[in-house]
């Protein structure tokens, strides 16, 4: 399964690492920087609660290939306000967290846009059973819901990953803080012991995206700096975008 983890993580990133020089939004990265060990929580236990909370700093712009998905599948992009943004983390919807990162990560064969569907990035369910990084986190939030987890609180966010590449995860919201669904672990981590930067996340009250600044996880000084580069050289800032001009 790990062969096919590593594969699925490397066809993903171009498609969405064009998609972030396109649409995005300008970041400040934090040059204190450490070493951190993943450690992954047992299925078994619900985690501790993360101390360290991922803010949202005003608005950004989603990616054209999200705006012609919520096209295609209105439902999966409104926001039902009845739902609470923030879900209880209870043993079973942990274990359901698990169990679902981990079966569709091992069922979904991997293939990058270009090659799947002859686009650059196209964002869909992987109905015949092959998709890169984005399909595969809609085909987990598609499971989760019809399992009875609220779909306002699993949010599709967009990341540079530890390598410093495009790369799209779904964030469970918790009552114990952000936790990351990822097709290249098998583990269900909290935001923070990914390694990745965390660039926007789908809006909790509206059809724009929420900006995280490039929120950094712990990770080493010699790949912060390849982040600091890449978001610096980025596209100018959409963090101050309103929901009207989200272009959803």
């Amino acid at each position: 399964m790990w062969s096919l983890l590593k594969t699925t993580a490397q066809v993903c990133r171009r498609a969405i690492t064009v998609a972030l020089t396109v649409g995005l939004a300008g970041v400040a990265l934090d040059s204190g920087l450490g070493a951190a060990a993943i450690s992954q929580a047992p299925a078994a236990s619900i985690p501790s609660l993360v101390r360290q909370p991922l803010w949202v700093a005003g608005w950004a712009s989603p990616t054209a290939a999200w705006v012609a998905f919520c096209r295609k599948f209105p439902g999966e992009c409104q926001i039902d306000t009845a739902e609470p943004s923030t879900m209880p983390l209870t043993l079973a919807a942990w274990e359901t967290l698990v169990a679902v990162n981990e079966q569709v990560n091992a069922t979904i064969r991997a293939m990058p846009d270009r090659e799947h569907w002859g686009v650059p990035d196209r964002w869909d369910f992987p109905d015949d059973g092959i998709g890169d990084c984005e399909d595969i986190q809609l085909l987990k939030r598609k499971q989760l819901v019809e399992e009875g987890l609220p779909r306002r609180a699993l949010r599709m966010a967009v990341v540079f990953d530890e390598i410093g590449d495009g790369h799209a995860v779904l964030m469970a919201l918790t009552d114990r803080g952000e936790f990351i669904l990822d097709n290249k672990r098998s583990a269900v981590l909290p935001w923070n012991q990914t390694g990745y930067t965390y660039l926007k996340r789908e809006g909790s009250d509206g059809l724009a995206w929420a900006s995280l600044v490039g929120q950094l996880s712990p990770v080493t000084a010699d790949v912060a700096a390849h982040l600091r580069e890449k978001a610096l050289s980025a596209a100018p800032a959409t963090s101050s975008s309103t929901p009207a001009e989200s272009g959803v």
